[in-house]
């Protein structure tokens, strides 16, 4: 649901000077963040005020949602679930399976279901994020399935199978045509002898023809 006053969408250069106003005033590192600006989602007024922003970070099949910022954290009950929903249509568009968080709002826990992660599912934060903490849930969007890099695993061992049945049946190919060419050469070759034979012999081949008796008038 979005209201009409605001308007969410993805950060571009022209909002860069807003963002590092919005980030200083949080005392975020602007530093940092403005060369990370493209993973930020904005909240803005319709007259292009911009009252929040917050990032999404994508590594593999996880995303962590950082930075939260806003200009009036009176506006952040409304603005919240406009961004939520923002990331939550990127996260499905990247088929993401995991998003995580160390933003200490309640509303990540309480409304959109963030848990403490258990030691297995910590296992599969990424080290790209940075070092875990205390503050730190999980959501699990859906089941995993198998890992890129497991993909692409799996399609290097299929294209060497396809490789190496292919091989195989060029190898047959290559034999049956090696057995008949050489079926049509000693096919050629007895046809030659056959005709060579008839023509040297045929005289000996033709049949005898008994002398003609002649008749007494």
């Amino acid at each position: 649901m979005k209201s009409p006053d605001y308007r969410v969408r993805r950060a571009t250069t022209d909002d860069m000077k807003a963002l590092i106003l919005l980030w200083r005033s949080v005392s975020l590192r602007a530093e940092e963040l403005d060369k990370r600006f493209t993973e930020f989602q904005i909240v803005e007024r319709a007259d292009g005020t911009l009252l929040g922003a917050i990032g999404l970070r994508i590594a593999g099949s996880d995303g962590k949602i950082h930075s939260e910022a806003f200009s009036d954290f009176g506006l952040t009950d409304q603005l919240r679930p406009l961004l939520w929903e923002r990331i939550m249509g990127v996260a499905t568009n990247h088929g993401l399976f995991r998003l995580w968080t160390d933003e200490p709002a309640p509303f990540w826990k309480k409304e959109c279901g963030f848990i403490t992660p258990s030691g297995e599912a910590l296992a599969k934060f990424p080290a790209h994020f940075g070092k875990t903490d205390s503050r730190l849930q999980v959501l699990q969007i859906k089941e995993d399935r198998a890992a890129p890099a497991s993909l692409d695993a799996e399609f290097a061992m299929f294209k060497a199978q396809e490789k190496e049945r292919s091989d195989k049946m060029f190898q047959q190919a290559r034999l049956f045509k090696n057995v008949a060419l050489a079926l049509s050469v000693l096919l050629f070759v007895f046809v030659i002898f056959g005709v060579v034979y008839l023509l040297r012999y045929r005289d000996r081949l033709a049949p005898a023809h008994p002398p003609t008796s002649e008749m007494s008038p």
